[in-house]
C-alpha cells in the first residue's frame, strides 16, 4: 500500500508541474502582447503629438503671409496680376490633387521652378514649412468676376436709405497652402483663403 501512495504522488507532483508550465507560458504570451499593444499606443500618441505640432507651426507661415498682405508687402507691393516668385506668389489657381493640395506643394522640383523665397524655418532644425499663394484665377491680368473667384460682401448703407444702398467693392480670392515636413517622416497640410479688394 505504501508503495501504490508513493507512485500516485509522484504521477501528480509530475501533471501539476506541465499544467503550472502551460500556465505560465500563456502569462508569458499575455504579457508580450500586452507590451507590444502599449508601445504601439506609445508610437501613435507621439505621431500625434508631431502632426498637431506641425499643424500649430504652419500657422507660422500663414501668419507671416497675412502680416506681408496687411502691410502691403508683395505681392501687394506690386501689382497682384503677375507672379512672384521671391514673394512664393502664383496669379493663377494652381492645380490641385483630390484632397485640394496644390501638386507644387507636393513636388520639390515644380515648386523651386514658381517659388523663390526659401523654407521658413521651424520652431526646431528638423522641421521645414513651405507655402505658396494663389490667386484663384484662370487667367493672368486683371481680376474680373468671369475668369476670378470673387467675394462680394452685403450692400452697406443705413435702413433710412435701404433702397440707394452702394454695392461694396468685389474682392478677389487667395489662397495660402502651406506644407510642413518633421521628424519621423511626418508631414502636415493647412490651407486658408483670404480676400483683398480690387
Amino acid at each position: 500500500m505504501n508503495r501504490w501512495r508513493l507512485a500516485a504522488a509522484t504521477r501528480q507532483r509530475g501533471v501539476v508541474l506541465i499544467f503550472s508550465l502551460i500556465v505560465l507560458l500563456i502569462l508569458a504570451i499575455g504579457a508580450i502582447a500586452v507590451l507590444r499593444s502599449v508601445g504601439s499606443s506609445l508610437l501613435s500618441a507621439g505621431n500625434l503629438a508631431f502632426h498637431r505640432d506641425l499643424v500649430n507651426q504652419a500657422e507660422q507661415a500663414v501668419s507671416t503671409v497675412m502680416t506681408e498682405f496687411k502691410t502691403n508687402g508683395p505681392p501687394l507691393g506690386g501689382a497682384t496680376t503677375a507672379d512672384l516668385p521671391a514673394a512664393n506668389y502664383v496669379s493663377t489657381a494652381l492645380p490641385t490633387n483630390a484632397q485640394g493640395v496644390p501638386l507644387v506643394l507636393l513636388d520639390n522640383t515644380a515648386f523651386a521652378a514658381v517659388a523663390t523665397a526659401g523654407d521658413i524655418p521651424g520652431a526646431t532644425p528638423d522641421v521645414t514649412i513651405r507655402y505658396i499663394i494663389d490667386r484663384l484665377c484662370t487667367n493672368t491680368g486683371t481680376a474680373s468676376s468671369p475668369n476670378c473667384v470673387q467675394s462680394t460682401g452685403l450692400p452697406t448703407g443705413g435702413t433710412a436709405n435701404r433702397n440707394t444702398a452702394v454695392a461694396p467693392p468685389s474682392a478677389t480670392v487667395y489662397r495660402i497652402s502651406v506644407r510642413v515636413d518633421g521628424p519621423r517622416n511626418t508631414q502636415a497640410f493647412l490651407q486658408t483663403t483670404f480676400t483683398k479688394p480690387d
